[in-house]
């Protein structure tokens, strides 16, 4: 059995941190958005206008971010990242009207696309040390401090807290937090280290073409995670016509499923590889946006023809995004760059879907528009099958940990 370096146990630790504070900012910050609507009186048209830059500054930040990881190291980005998104929750807490809140959720978008790219990359410097992989687990955790987050406003509320104390409270504590786990991450390799191996490694000769199918992968993933995010309750109450409180519960399947997954799926990638993988979550996800969309015709038993169809695609989708993270990091050397492209189109999937679905359910219906996010689940195998085979073919490295589970830095060909 292979022993794995005390410092990589270490930051494991300490990344699994980043991923739980990230999650628990975002779901408070979630939960936190009708009292925000109520306290500015913004509206919908405003309020989606608040999210959009949002995520606009996240996008723009992430490939700002890429660059940095690569000559600053990840380790500095997160320092600087993870108490920074933490800090800036005081924008919308603070902000005294929409106006002021709009260049504030420009900042908070800043400080999450910084972290996002900064964790991930160090995520996947973790997993080179272990040799194994482990990445899967640090999303999952993104998740449980996302419900945790959630959950925490939900008491407040219940106890009559203002929401509006509890941001400005996260946002001065949140950043202290962050700094037990960045103590734990991976120090910066020898300026000499890093020179030779971006000049040596593999991960240096990524090109446009194999970064864009990567970040197809990502793209058709991600989208088809954020039209159940945001579709899924809403299927179930206009198409299925279930009862009100009943609906909601079809979101609640897929985001358990996802979570699960996440936290279960790296002996499932050690097992059986990253293309099987990624091949696998593809089929998963379109079996499961199949039902869904057949589920109408399931009679009495359409509920449960689409609750196992959420299940399924969250199942399917839940590994989509470590794989392919980890594909990148196994190709060594400077990750940056091509981990904050893909993120990017990552997070552009996440962007564009809600709004595209909702244009295209308002044309014609919303069955129609899941069509989109069930052919793209199948293209996340299309894409990502031979992204990652092409991977295995470039030289100087592992290209699969879950395949080759010999300890990194050591280099161990396909």
């Amino acid at each position: 059995m292979n022993k794995i370096p005390l410092d990589a146990r270490r930051a494991r630790i300490g990344v699994f941190g980043f991923f739980f504070l990230a999650g628990f900012v975002m779901g408070l910050w979630a939960a936190g958005l009708p009292s925000l609507n109520d306290r500015l009186d913004l509206g919908f048209a405003r309020l989606g206008s608040v999210l959009l830059l949002i995520s606009g500054g996240a996008l723009v930040s992430m490939l700002v971010a890429g660059p940095l990881v690569d000559r600053w190291s990840s380790r500095r980005v997160c320092w600087i990242g993870g108490p920074f998104s933490g800090l800036v929750l005081l924008g919308p807490a603070l902000a005294p009207s929409y106006w002021v809140l709009v260049v504030l959720a420009v900042l908070f978008g800043i400080g999450l696309g910084v972290t996002e790219v900064g964790m991930n990359a160090h995520s996947v410097e973790v997993e080179r040390r272990y040799g194994r992989p482990i990445i899967s687990a640090f999303h999952g955790t993104w998740s449980l401090g996302g419900a945790a987050g959630g959950g925490l406003t939900s008491l407040m509320l219940k106890a009559g807290v203002d929401p509006q104390w509890l941001l400005i409270v996260a946002a001065l504590v949140v950043p202290f937090l962050y700094v037990p786990a960045a103590r734990l991450l991976l120090p910066d390799p020898p300026a000499h280290a890093s020179s030779t191996e971006a000049g040596a490694t593999r991960g240096s000769s990524l090109g446009w073409g194999l970064i864009a199918l990567l970040g197809l992968a990502a793209f058709a993933g991600h989208l088809s995670e954020g039209a159940a995010i945001d579709w899924a309750a809403l299927h179930a109450r206009s198409v299925l016509l279930t009862d009100p409180a009943m609906a909601p519960l079809a979101y609640t399947i897929f985001s358990v499923a996802m979570t699960t997954i996440r936290l279960l799926g790296d002996p499932i990638r050690a097992r059986l590889g990253s293309v099987r993988t990624i091949q696998l979550a593809g089929l998963l996800a379109t079996a499961g946006y199949v039902l869904v969309l057949v589920s109408p015709a399931a009679g009495a038993l359409r509920v449960v023809c689409a609750w196992t169809g959420w299940a399924l695609a969250g199942m399917g989708l839940a590994t989509v995004i470590p794989v392919l993270f980890s594909a990148v990091g196994a190709a060594g050397g400077r990750v940056g760059r091509a981990l904050a492209m893909v993120t990017a189109f990552g997070y552009s999937g996440l962007l564009l879907g809600p709004a595209v679905l909702g244009y295209v359910a308002e044309a014609s219906s919303l069955p129609i528009a899941l069509i989109i996010p069930a052919v793209l689940a199948a293209v996340v195998s299309l894409a990502g099958t031979p992204a990652i085979r092409s991977l295995t073919r470039l030289p100087a490295t592992a290209a699969d940990v879950g395949d080759h589970p010999a300890p990194a830095p050591a280099p161990v060909r396909e």
